[in-house]
């Protein structure tokens, strides 16, 4: 990352998000987390999730933005699409509208790129993310830098530091709970 850049990381949960946070952090990076995920249900579900990741970002004295929890314009979206299996349409309208929203945020508050931890999990297809990165950075004309959270130590680093710190770890993404 540039050293002039000013970035906003687009979070789903401290889980996913801890060991970019740290290492961001430790590396000096400018930047806050972002947490817009609209997604997540039930409401306690998703006040949980962001407990715990403003819990992680107070650790590394990073700021935490809480964008509006529109989980209902989330549901108009993904209408239809309710039995796709991960990976599939679903995640690709969910990821654009987070990613959309946040990159509007990011420009109209002096942040120069987004970020975001939304492949992080073995669960989710990285390049999807990406490629819904791309869509939004067209859309929104806001630069989006790619982060790869699971190579170079940072799977083990991740680990580590849910057992350290004791996160709350869920078992499902947010919009349907596995079985």
């Amino acid at each position: 990352m540039k050293t002039n850049e000013k970035i906003l990381l687009l979070s789903c949960c401290g889980p996913c998000s801890c060991a970019v946070i740290k290492k961001m952090a430790e590396d000096g990076v400018d930047f806050a987390v972002a947490f817009y995920n609209p997604n997540i249900r039930p409401l306690s579900e998703y006040e949980k999730r962001r407990d715990e990741n403003k819990r992680v970002c107070e650790i590394y004295h990073v700021p935490f933005i809480e964008l509006e929890y529109d989980n209902a314009r989330w549901c108009a979206l993904t209408k239809g699409l309710e039995n796709e299996p991960e990976r599939g349409k679903r995640c690709d309208i969910c990821f654009q509208m987070r990613l959309t929203r946040v990159m509007e945020y990011a420009l109209n508050n002096g942040f120069t790129a987004v970020s975001s931890v939304l492949g992080v999990s073995r669960y989710k297809d990285l390049d999807q993310v990406n490629r819904a990165a791309a869509r939004a950075g067209q859309k929104t004309g806001c630069p989006y830098i790619e982060i790869e959270g699971r190579k170079n130590g940072m799977q083990d680093l991740r680990l580590e530091l849910i057992k350290e710190l004791g996160l709350y770890n869920q078992n499902y993404c947010g919009c349907k709970p596995r079985e």
